[in-house]
Formats: C-alpha cells, structure tokens, sequence
C-alpha cells in the first residue's frame, strides 16, 4: 500500500504544480474516472454479457495512476485549453487503450503475467477468452468515446482519431512494439519508441489538438516521457519486487526479452534514464503556459527518478539520488 500511495500523494503534487484545484469536482484523477465512467456506459448495456462487462470494469477500474490521461490534460492546459467534451474524451480514449494493452500483454502467449496492479490480472480472474474480448472491447470503446466527444467539434474527430490510431497501431504503435518481443534481432531504442513511446506521444498529440495546439511541436517531448518511462520500468524489473510495483518482476530475465538494463548496464540505463528528463524540459514547446508546464516536468523528474540504486548493491550517486523513498515509483507508473 506504501507505492500506491506514494504514487497517488506524487501525481496530486504534479497536479498543484498546474495550478489544478484539488476539489472532488475538479482534480485530474476524478475527471478521468468519471469519464471513463461514462465510456463503459456508452460501450456496454443491459444486453452486455454479465462476464464481459464484469471484466471491462475489472481492467479499466484497477487502480493505476492515469499519468497518460493526466498528461493530455496537462497539454491541453499548455496549449490554452480546449473543449472539456473533446479534452475529457482525448483523455479517456488514450487510457482505455492502455488498459487494453495491459490485459493483452498479461496474456498467456505474451508475458503470462499473474497480477496486476497488484490483484490477479484479467485472464486469471476472467479466463483468457474473455481476456481478449476485454481487450478487443476497450479498444473499440477508446474510439467511441471519441466521436461522442467530439458531436460538437467534428473538426477535431478525424486527428484526433488519426493521433490515437498512429500510437496503438501495426506501423510504430503498441502493436508494432508487442511484435517486436518475437523478433530475433531488434533496436532497443525502436522496440522502446513503439511499445512504450508511442502511445505517450499519442497523448501529447491528442492533448495538443484538444487544446488548438500544434502535435507536431508536442511530439518529440512524447517520446522521451516514453522512453523515460520503459527505461525505468526496466530497471524496475531488476530491482522491484512484486509486492511494491504489483506486478511479476524478472519478466524480461525469464522471457529473454529487450531490457534497458541488460543493453546498458545498470549505470548506462540510470545516465540514460537523468538525460532523457534533461532533455523533456529543453524540447516543450514554447506557450503562455510554458513555465507551468515545465515546472509540470520538473515535478514528474525529480519525483520519480528511481533512485534507490543500493537496493542493486551500487554505491548512490547524488545527481540520481535526489528522492530515495520513491526508487520503484517510476517504473510502478510505467504500468499505471
């Protein structure tokens, strides 16, 4: 219970550095749930298998952190807001996908993962066929719940479609990245841009269009979060236990699978991971909400860098040792 949390008690310190009212109405978290509240309703019904939409539920209200939804509303915030219809729906589209994501990586033919956010995941609670269907549901229901958003803006339908369709598709998406695990040979940095990169550039994209900005200036900040975000995941796989990320750990160990650490190093895959939250502040994109956003940035590195390196038997280094009581916190997040 101590990383949830910490997890939660970190999210809501970066929201107050946005200057977001922390009231039940207002807060990030409570948008996002009451969205995606509205989402399973719009995508399921009274006709609905009671199994299946048991299951829906089940994968989507599991506890994560929504840091992918948090980031759109911190984009659409940058970029001058936004309709709250077509921000909300951006939001919950790009967290239902990652969720899907969630329940198919879990499966028996990918990781064969047991637990999940700390409880069993999808296929062992619900069984692998109804697993996929979770997973083939939240998908569909991630692209509903956007043309339902955007009924009074029909302009901003077809980008934000084609953003949300570019991070989970075949081409450079979450698909392309999960493939990429059954390849003989493969570029780190490619595998890490598609699986994990990819739907976090699809954020700040769909964030950026919400808000009437430019994607295109947002993108390259959304795939250093991404690849930040593998990275430490990766190093949490190392380090973490099941009990503080909720999650089998050793997974890339026992899969044979690309890992950060095992290309890098522990000390490469830490440098790498202190350049690439360097870098985020250097590309945001310019705005009246610049200085907010970047102390939006600051908030998120400093508090996640995953520090507790004496849990690996290293000596600590102070530039990577800022926040010591938060070392699996980042990589925890990477699944949030």
């Amino acid at each position: 219970m101590g990383i949830v949390h910490c997890l939660r008690e970190t999210l809501q310190s970066i929201d107050r550095l946005q200057g977001v009212p922390q009231t039940p109405a207002v807060s990030p978290k409570d948008r996002v749930e009451r969205t995606l509240e509205r989402a399973l309703k719009l995508s399921t019904s009274p006709d609905t298998a009671p199994r299946l939409a048991e299951a829906l539920r089940y994968a989507v209200f599991s506890g994560g952190g929504r840091a992918r939804p948090r980031l759109v509303f911190a984009v659409a915030r940058a970029c001058g807001g936004g309709p709250s219809a077509v921000v909300d729906a951006a939001a919950a589209a790009v967290e239902l996908l990652h969720c899907a994501s969630l329940v198919h990586d879990d499966l028996p033919c990918f990781d064969n993962a047991s637990m999940r956010r700390g409880r069993p995941s999808v296929h062992h609670a619900y069984g692998t066929e109804i697993a996929v269907l979770v997973g083939d549901g939240l998908i569909v229901s991630a692209f509903e719940v956007l043309a339902e958003g955007c009924r009074k803006e029909p302009a901003m339908l077809a980008p934000l479609v084609s953003a949300v369709a570019h991070g989970v598709g075949a081409a450079r998406g979450i698909v392309a990245g999960q493939a990429w695990e059954s390849e003989p040979m493969l570029d780190l940095h490619a595998y890490h841009r598609a699986k994990t990169g990819a739907l976090f550039e699809a954020a700040v994209r769909v964030g950026a269009i919400a808000g009437s900005g430019e994607p295109e200036a947002w993108a390259p900040l959304g795939r250093l979060i991404g690849e930040a975000y593998q990275i430490a995941d990766d190093i949490a796989d190392v380090s973490g236990t099941m009990t503080s990320l909720g999650k089998p750990v050793g997974q890339d160990v026992r899969l044979d699978r690309p890992n950060a650490v095992k290309s890098l190093g522990i000390e490469g895959a830490h440098a790498r991971l202190t350049r690439l939250f360097r870098q985020m502040r250097d590309v945001a994109p310019g705005s009246s909400e610049r200085e907010v956003f970047l102390r939006w940035v600051d908030g998120l590195c400093t508090r996640l860098l995953p520090a507790r390196r004496s849990e690996l038997n290293h000596e600590p280094n102070r530039e990577l040792n800022r926040e010591p009581t938060v070392a699996p916190l980042f990589g925890a997040l990477a699944t949030a």
